[in-house]
């Protein structure tokens, strides 16, 4: 199902302005209400993406529209933080029910992040109660945890619910972005790690969030574009940039690159991007950048597209997923395809 995207996800990554009409019918559809606070993962309305509706995950980009579909696999798909916003009862974790934010998660990581895997498979993106994004900042140790503790709980719960009712031993792909990759990590360790369930994992895809090499004991990172049962990360970087909260890692993380699926630190040009789906989401952008993996982090030139000599930002994690897109969907088609082969 084609749907035409209406946010800036690299340039503007908020812009509800020209979506108020869209809003507005989002809002009368929406408006549901958790009983206790917490998501109840029988209403699909508390699932963000999910294959029993029609949601911004089966948007397929218009040069797209004539591709094979197939749904031999499933992905359980992990946001990122979009409650960014201050609001004034300070709470550290979202209401489920904020149809404002169920909205802009909605057409925002699922419309542009999530249908990046909906070729072969069918996806499921739980709504969590998400901590707010300063928990990533505070010096309050505590309370961050606290507040990744809710939002794991929920993430946990929605995860057995797909396993009780909807898995029925199908191939399993874990995708996730920034939060919902910290997340991801502890997912992956409690169900899949030297457990039974890790025969079915295909790959999991970790972006904007880094994997500590000791962090895991079996799983391993994808040295190659045809591995399974391994784990892809990376986090995206203007060329010698190095944020303030990073400069402490010392290459201490896992990291893959996205244009050649290797964890070696060999150069890949702008030839190898297949694709970038950026602030038009039914535009393709071919050759958008370069990647190259130094100290545990994936660096890249300045991305080309339309109007991009006025970005000037050297932190392209927003665009973790968006600037290999297409490489993102022909490698997870691969995978399975090996997977299934087994």
């Amino acid at each position: 199902m084609k749907k035409s995207g209406c946010l800036l996800i690299i340039i503007i990554p908020v812009l509800f302005n020209s979506c108020s009409f869209k809003y507005q019918r989002y809002k009368k559809k929406f408006a549901f209400k958790s009983n206790d606070g917490a998501p109840d993962y029988s209403d699909l309305n508390y699932w963000a993406a999910h294959p029993w509706k029609h949601d911004p995950s089966d948007s397929i980009p218009f040069p797209l529209r004539n591709d094979t579909r197939d749904s031999v696999a499933d992905v359980f798909f992990l946001h990122p933080t979009t409650y960014t916003k201050k609001n004034k009862l300070k709470k550290t974790n979202a209401g489920i029910d904020q149809v404002f934010l169920n909205f802009k998660t909605d057409y925002t990581s699922i419309l542009y992040q999530a249908s990046a895997f909906n070729q072969q498979s069918r996806v499921f993106a739980p709504r969590y109660r998400q901590a707010f994004i300063k928990m990533f900042f505070t010096k309050n140790k505590a309370k961050a945890d606290t507040a990744f503790t809710v939002a794991y709980y929920d993430l946990k719960n929605a995860f057995e619910y797909y396993l009780e009712h909807w898995n029925k031993g199908r191939p399993i792909i874990i995708a996730s972005h920034s939060q919902g990759s910290k997340l991801a990590e502890q997912l992956l360790k409690e169900y899949f790690e030297n457990k039974p369930l890790n025969d079915q994992l295909v790959v999991a895809y970790i972006a904007g969030w880094p994997i500590p090499k000791d962090y895991f004991s079996s799983l391993k990172i994808c040295v190659d574009s045809m591995q399974t049962g391994c784990i892809c990360s990376w986090r995206t970087l203007r060329n010698d940039y190095v944020p303030y909260y990073l400069k402490n890692e010392k290459g201490n993380s896992f990291v893959t690159n996205p244009l050649t699926w290797s964890t070696t630190e060999e150069y890949a040009s702008r030839k190898m991007n297949k694709g970038s789906v950026l602030f038009k989401f039914n535009k393709i952008y071919s050759h958008t950048t370069d990647a190259k993996i130094s100290n545990g982090l994936l660096y890249v030139n300045k991305p080309r597209f339309p109007w991009s000599f006025l970005y000037f930002t050297r932190n392209y994690h927003v665009g973790d997923i968006n600037l290999f897109y297409m490489n993102i969907r022909e490698n997870l088609g691969q995978r399975i395809n090996k997977f299934l082969k087994k």
